[in-house]
């Protein structure tokens, strides 16, 4: 077929610029040597001496010693420079295109998106294609499907010389030539600003398309795929597309949704995980035995470990810079680490903002486990939101629940602290027992957390639970941020950010 002809042409075409290692610690030093030299002539690279650098014998080392930890704000000094348009800044050239992303926790970011990422990005979605021959159930006309890529809009905002929009926007703006043969919505309907008409234009021609693949983040493309269903008139979207055989996932947790896609397939389907964030496509699953992501360490980005500690993130929000960086050669498994990455973009040990632990560290494989900043210890309980996803987890197990969304909050409550909670169900009626809910969830967190239990016994005096719809959680991002995007809401909120959302929910 045409089509596998292309795949194949292109990811030979890919591979032979794509260097082959025998471990990913041998692809890191090269991907750290490659940046330092193409960077070292930029007005980054002579402040922080990148050609002194690589001259000396041990270049992570060297490295890790001499350029301090960068997040956005720190990051921000040189990259408004790459915006008022100026060149040669932390990357060479001069950057076309920027990232725009809300954020969970601050005001709007603009993420330099250089030419090389974009390659960067490319090269990535051709190693998750190949990836799929480790997936021995699709069938051998899964090739020749075509794929639906739900994202942000393609048209993006031109704004002195360059373009602005979200990653997956600029990504999909950028496919390459042999992959207009198979991917939708196609150019003219995903150039669409506003989502809800993007999404009614999608359902108008979905039956025209042979869909073998989807992607996007579970949330707007639930909402996509019921819509097209109800347009169509169909029961399951295999209904209309029974090629449909691969979700591919970002941005958000995959778990919680599954239960309602099962109500949308009557076929199975395979779920693929990945990583990729404004910063750069991370990370991607690579089989079918886990749901781990392997990072990509020989494209474009290079990787470091700060250990996840009590005193790793001081109250700023920054790396403690007394807490010290490690590479992939000496991380270990079931341990949190921030991660840091330095990349084709221009990002230098930048805190990209996750927590992730290894779990199988010969096979490179990663789990997002939390975010720097979404540490629940107002009263010294220390819930990261790994702990809290465990206990929705838990709450969906022991209950007739779906929580898809959920944020929490320590709040004042006469005079006293309380976490109250917001769990975000896909269906709400009154049989639910929520004292009982909120039992399990507290006595839970407390067996899973020393900390936790001891703040419970002094400081956090109570917990509230508020069961409402998962759609108040859609219609909060709808008002807030650009639907079908990268950025969804804070798990965990500051007292003021709780208060506005809960009058939204309340009011």
């Amino acid at each position: 077929m045409e089509i596998i002809s292309n795949i194949i042409k292109a990811a030979i075409e890919v591979g032979s610029r794509i260097k082959k290692h025998d471990s990913p610690i041998q692809a890191q030093k090269e991907t750290l040597k490659e940046l330092l030299e193409k960077s070292k002539d930029t007005a980054f690279g002579k402040y922080y001496g990148f050609e002194d650098l690589l001259k000396r014998k041990n270049l992570a080392v060297s490295f890790a010693e001499e350029v301090p930890y960068h997040d956005y704000d720190d990051m921000e000094f040189w990259w408004r420079k790459s915006l008022e348009g100026k060149e040669d800044i932390c990357w060479p050239g001069k950057v076309k295109h920027f990232a725009v992303s809300s954020g969970t926790t601050g005001h709007s970011k603009h993420i330099p998106v250089t030419d090389d990422m974009l390659e960067s990005i490319r090269n990535a979605g051709i190693q998750q294609v190949l990836s799929l021959s480790n997936f021995k159930n699709l069938p051998e006309s899964f090739f020749t499907k075509q794929i639906l890529m739900l994202g942000s809009s393609t048209n993006l905002n031109k704004v002195n010389g360059h373009l602005e929009g979200e990653i997956s926007g600029i990504s999909a703006s950028n496919i390459p030539n042999w992959f207009h043969n198979f991917y939708k919505p196609g150019e003219e309907i995903s150039a669409i600003d506003d989502w809800d008409e993007r999404v009614e234009a999608i359902a108008k021609e979905a039956k025209n398309w042979d869909i073998g693949t989807i992607s996007g983040i579970p949330s707007w493309i639930e909402l996509m795929l019921q819509r097209v269903m109800e347009y169509n008139k169909v029961d399951s979207i295999h209904d209309l597309w029974p090629n449909l055989t691969v979700y591919t996932s970002g941005g958000v947790a995959l778990d919680p949704y599954k239960k309602s896609f099962d109500k949308l397939f009557n076929t199975p389907v395979q779920y693929i995980d990945t990583y990729l964030a404004s910063e750069g496509y991370l990370a991607t699953q690579t089989r079918p035995d886990t749901d781990a992501m392997q990072l990509l360490c020989d494209n474009g980005v290079y990787f470091e470990f700060v250990p996840f500690d009590e005193d790793s993130v001081l109250e700023s929000g920054k790396i403690n810079p007394q807490k010290k960086a490690i590479d992939i050669s000496k991380v270990e498994e079931e341990k949190e680490y921030i991660l840091l990455i330095s990349t084709v973009s221009g990002a230098w040990r930048y805190m990209i903002g996750d927590t992730i632990k290894f779990t199988d560290v010969s096979k490179n494989e990663i789990k997002i486990t939390g975010r720097t900043k979404f540490f629940l210890n107002v009263v010294g309980s220390q819930l990261s939101v790994n702990k809290m996803d465990d206990a929705i987890e838990s709450l969906n197990e022991h209950f007739p629940l779906n929580i898809k969304e959920f944020t929490v909050a320590a709040v004042k409550e006469n005079d006293e602290y309380i976490h109250h909670w917001y769990l975000g169900l896909d269906e709400v009626n009154d049989n639910l027992d929520d004292e009982a809910i909120r039992e399990h969830l507290d006595e839970h967190l407390k067996n899973s957390n020393k900390n936790y239990k001891v703040a419970r016994d002094k400081a956090l005096k109570d917990v509230k639970v508020s069961l409402i719809s998962a759609d108040k959680f859609l219609e909060w991002n709808d008002t807030n941020k650009h639907k079908g995007g990268q950025v969804k809401m804070a798990k965990v909120m500051k007292e003021d950010a709780f208060c506005e959302w809960q009058e939204f929910v309340e009011g």
